[in-house]
């Protein structure tokens, strides 16, 4: 299956509900449509995660995310477009309530980052929005780094595996807070 083909299958998956395995920087994710309530209580299930903790987004550009970046200042926003597209996951508040509060968990703002890997960016862009990404690994136990550990770790629990290859990065994103700076991870 060609690589058009690949993400064609993988997006009707997101838009079905389903939930998908794919390539990040560092690690295999684990991703599904961000506002479809069944389709991230199953992720969270499948890594043993409770909701309270939210989810970070992936985005192929700013533009998918103008409803967060909008209210910010000039410098924040001048902020985002030096660090991404790149390995940093920014908690930017989501001021409109735009994502559910089942991708915030108990937060108020939304983590997210404008992936530099292209096949993340294609299916985002291919999707039309982001999606969620994290780590495909159940909770507490390493981050998969293999592709043949997908099947080991969940079996047929993943609907789909988008084929491709890990970018060049040794560690997760770290993640920072727009409005203070800090460093969380």
């Amino acid at each position: 299956m060609g690589t058009l083909d690949a993400l064609e299958t993988a997006c009707a998956c997101l838009k079905s509900g389903k939930v998908i395995s794919y390539p990040t920087e560092a690690v295999w994710g684990l991703g599904c449509d961000p506002f479809n309530e069944i389709a991230v209580n199953r992720l969270l299930a499948l890594k043993d995660r409770e909701v309270s903790k939210g989810l970070i987004l992936v985005a192929a550009n700013l533009g998918q995310i103008s409803s967060l970046t909008e209210p910010l200042s000039e410098d924040h926003r001048a902020l985002l477009k030096r660090s991404w597209p790149g390995p940093t996951t920014w908690l930017i508040p989501d001021q409109s309530d735009f994502f559910p509060s089942w991708i915030k968990g108990q937060h108020d703002s939304v983590a997210i980052r404008v992936s530099d890997h292209s096949l993340v960016r294609d299916l985002c862009l291919k999707f039309g929005g982001p999606i969620v990404s994290t780590s495909a690994n159940v909770a507490g136990e390493p981050e998969i780094r293999e592709r043949e550990k997908i099947e080991d770790v969940f079996g047929d629990s993943i609907d789909y595996v988008v084929d491709g290859e890990l970018g060049d990065k040794h560690s997760t994103s770290e993640i920072r807070d727009i409005i203070t700076g800090k460093r969380l991870r």
